[in-house]
């Protein structure tokens, strides 16, 4: 072992205790007691994980304050590096007690050593050593360090236990974190998402509960999470005695496999069967899993039983899952299935406005220019994070180079964001919407008549051929029944002049815009 690996050996032990006191004994036990220390050379920092799991999700989650942590011991650190261990099939026995001034015995020297483990198969704990070799001269307590406050408090672990607050009844469950972020006080509320809001606040305010369990589906990014941590954080608050144990089914799957491997199905029961209210993201996941889908059977059956609350949510409806059991399904529509729809125009400027707030009070002097949250609600429709995203994107790039965000900022800022979210209309399409919306006949547009009947709304599509669509002047004059691209003009031009001083076909032209790119 290089000069490098020596320091950085007795360095871990010290990391590892930090971690301990600061993230609590279950998430220790869980996440970093598995893992052994490899080596290090040229600043990188070789760990050894018992699976590839275990070492991505510390990678993600705790990486940062693990660099932190190993640099205020004076080692450099450019990377972590996890390796999954190779385990021997011959239980080994226990190692001894480390001597006096030796690192404790989980730090390894070797890439093939795997963690110590119990009779049982578990990893075992490690032992403290005899006595600590005197540490260099240190700041008492890291956490008092800003660095490492913010990489602590990063959306992985709760900031209520990073802090030594008082611990909820649940504190020592191995579920996932909850966001701080996402609390009813911060959903924004529409017609898309009332009746998925109104049912979560109803379970979240406690007592009986007409409907279990509360199923929540809908696409990517509409507030499925949200809802189901603002759930878990209100039940927390309203109720600090209530075990709450929200994860996603990957993590209810892993915990699963984990306890059938090293023989703790008896613990893993209990655990799960034990709460008051049970939250399952994504369950969508363990379909096509048996066994998986198996143990949720029982376990959904035992809480329902004892009267517990559950909230399941997935990507479609129950009926829709293909490989989840006919069983489950009919279990999962006992109570109340919401679907949360798409946002409208309405919802996502909410939204938006919602987060500008919140950004302009932690980017204080920069403002936004009119026009450019309605730009961002018309154009990004897919997906909130997405507008999340772009807005991020544009304070910190108006932080940069000290500008305004306006028009032209949005559109030079974000062009692969818009350009990504563009819905492809066609002209078939708009022509089909103008004609349903005017009571004529497709046929009719595309005719010679001349009637101001059929000549407006024709020109009215044409308008929204050109600036909807790609499609050049000649291409939509032909697909008009054959017309010259100069009429096109023609009618692009009129219908610019009327937007500004007929307001009826202002009105048409957008809530047809708004039909063809919903």
């Amino acid at each position: 072992m290089n000069d490098m690996s020596d320091a950085c050996s007795g360095a871990w032990s010290r990391v590892r205790g930090h971690l301990r006191s600061q993230i609590g004994i279950d998430a220790y036990q869980n996440w970093i007691d598995p893992l052994a220390f490899i080596g290090a050379d040229h600043g990188i920092v070789r760990i050894a994980a018992p699976n590839s799991f275990i070492g991505t999700w510390v990678q993600r989650n705790y990486g940062e304050a693990i660099r932190h942590l190993l640099a205020r011991e004076r080692v450099q650190v450019s990377r972590l590096e996890f390796t999954v261990a190779v385990c021997s099939n011959d239980p080994s026995p226990p190692a001894e007690p480390p001597r006096r001034g030796t690192a404790p015995e989980i730090v390894r020297g070797e890439a093939g050593e795997a963690p110590a483990r119990t009779a049982a198969g578990r990893p075992a704990a490690a032992r403290a050593p005899a006595a600590r070799p005197a540490a260099p001269a240190i700041a008492a307590d890291p956490v008092a360090d800003p660095a490492f406050d913010e990489a602590l408090h990063s959306p992985a672990i709760p900031r209520s236990r990073a802090e030594g607050a008082a611990m909820p009844a649940d504190a020592d469950l191995p579920q996932a974190p909850l966001d701080g972020r996402f609390t009813f006080d911060n959903f924004v509320v529409g017609k898309p998402n009332e009746l998925a809001h109104a049912a979560a606040r109803r379970v979240a305010d406690g007592g009986e509960v007409a409907f279990n369990p509360l199923f929540l589906y809908g696409g990517v990014g509409l507030g499925k999470t949200h809802l189901m941590h603002a759930i878990a954080w209100e039940v927390r608050h309203n109720t600090p005695d209530a075990k709450v144990l929200y994860l996603s089914a990957e993590q209810f799957m892993y915990r699963f496999v984990s306890a059938l491997r090293f023989k703790e199905m008896h613990g893993f029961k209990e655990m799960f069967r034990s709460v008051d209210l049970l939250m399952v993201d994504d369950v969508q996941f363990i379909a096509g899993k048996d066994s998986t889908q198996e143990e949720f059977f029982h376990t959904f059956n035992a809480l329902i039983d004892q009267q517990k609350q559950i909230i399941i949510s997935a990507d479609r409806a129950p009926g829709e899952i293909d490989g989840l059991e006919e069983r489950i399904k009919s279990r999962l529509q006992w109570g109340l299935v919401v679907d949360l729809h798409p946002t409208d125009y309405e919802l996502r400027l909410g939204i938006l406005q919602a987060k500008a707030e919140a950004q302009m009070l932690a980017h204080p002097g920069i403002l936004i220019g009119p026009g450019v949250m309605e730009l961002l609600a018309h154009r990004i429709s897919s997906n909130v994070r997405v507008l999340e995203g772009a807005l991020t994107r544009l304070f910190a790039y108006a932080g940069l180079v000290g500008r305004e965000i306006d028009l032209d900022m949005a559109q030079e800022c974000l062009a692969d964001v818009l350009r990504a979210s563009e819905r492809k209309v066609t002209i078939e399409e708009i022509i089909r919407k103008v004609a349903d919306h005017y009571n004529l006949r497709m046929s009719d547009l595309l005719s010679a008549r001349r009637a101001r009947q059929v000549a407006r709304p024709r020109q009215v599509a044409m308008y929204l051929a050109k600036t909807l669509t790609s499609k050049s002047l000649p291409e939509i004059g032909r697909r008009f029944g054959g017309r010259d691209h100069t009429t096109v003009i023609h009618a692009v031009r009129k219908i610019e002049e009327l937007r500004k001083t007929d307001s009826q076909i202002a009105e048409d032209v957008e809530l047809l815009r708004r039909m063809l790119e919903a």
